[in-house]
Parts: structure tokens; sequence; C-alpha cells
């Protein structure tokens, strides 16, 4: 199943329109192409390798916390490392 997952960007390359983000210790390097004004500590839905759109923080935790909870999150995160 893909779903858009939330993930905090902890690095970003302007130039090249992509950042780096993190969550449960898997990081992965995406594409910021659809985004205006990525910055490190932003966090971002990402789809398919894509940052979608930018959330706050708070919204970032139900979101992983409802996904943890459906039994989703565990499988999300093992598709970023694929």
């Amino acid at each position: 199943m893909c779903l858009a997952i939330p993930a905090e960007v902890i690095a970003v390359d302007s130039a090249a329109d992509t950042a780096v983000v993190s969550l449960g210790g898997v990081k992965k390097t995406i594409s910021t192409a659809l985004l205006e004004h990525v910055t490190i500590g932003d966090f971002v839905l990402v789809h398919v390798g894509y940052a979608l759109h930018k959330v706050s923080p708070e919204e970032a935790s139900r979101t992983l916390a409802l996904m943890a909870e459906a039994g989703l999150l565990a499988e999300e995160i093992e598709e970023m490392t694929a």
C-alpha cells in the first residue's frame, strides 16, 4: 500500500530540488520540486519519492500515531527503504 507519509527534512539541496528525510531512523533522498521553500526541520508528506505538502509537527505526529495504531507505519517505513 502506498500512502503519503509524514517525514522530517534533515538536509536540503535547493540546487537539485531534493531533500533528505528521516522517519523511524530510515533516511531517504526525495524530490522537493513540487514545493517551495523546504527547510531543515520541516515535515512533509512523502509519496513515491516526492514531497507533496508541508504539515505541522503536530499533524505529522498525529498522523504517524494513527498509522502506527492501524499497523501501517512499519509497512510504509519498509517501502521507504526499497
